[in-house]
């Protein structure tokens, strides 16, 4: 595998964890917010990642690594809230809280910067690697 293929490899990782991250982000900024209703109420979203994998014509892997295919809601209940007092209560007076659990968007949080380390190493390894393989050639 050339380094620039790695080089590929890892940005396209780094690509895919900056989705996360700022997804996570999104979630954590609406994770107080309420609604009147249901549908009106803030839903976490996660990413839908999906791997590229392309063959060459001797059937070999020649190309791979990920993409970010889409970005989901989470489908759980929103939490339901008493509270007449509320504007934006309905007429029973509920309000609806969005479905974030800061907990798991927080360890989401942590997988994702450490993927997104782990491709910022690799790629700078690639790099010094190859300023050591020019180096090399012109001495």
């Amino acid at each position: 595998m050339s380094l620039t293929k790695i080089l590929d490899l890892a940005g396209g990782a780094l690509n895919a964890q900056t989705v996360r991250l700022n997804t996570i982000a999104s979630n954590l900024a609406n994770a107080e917010t309420v609604a009147g209703s249901p549908t009106e109420a803030y839903r976490a979203k996660r990413p839908v990642f999906e791997t590229m994998l392309t063959e060459s014509k001797a059937g070999l892997a020649s190309s791979y690594g990920v993409k970010v295919n889409s970005i989901t809601e989470l489908q759980r209940a929103n939490p339901q809230v008493f509270s007449p007092d509320n504007p934006m209560a309905d007429k029973d007076g509920y309000v609806y809280r969005s479905n974030v659990n800061p907990l798991e968007e927080m360890t989401d949080m942590l997988e994702a910067s450490r993927a997104y380390e782990s491709s910022l190493s690799v790629s700078s390894t690639a790099r010094e690697l190859m300023m050591r393989t020019i180096d090399m050639s012109t001495k």
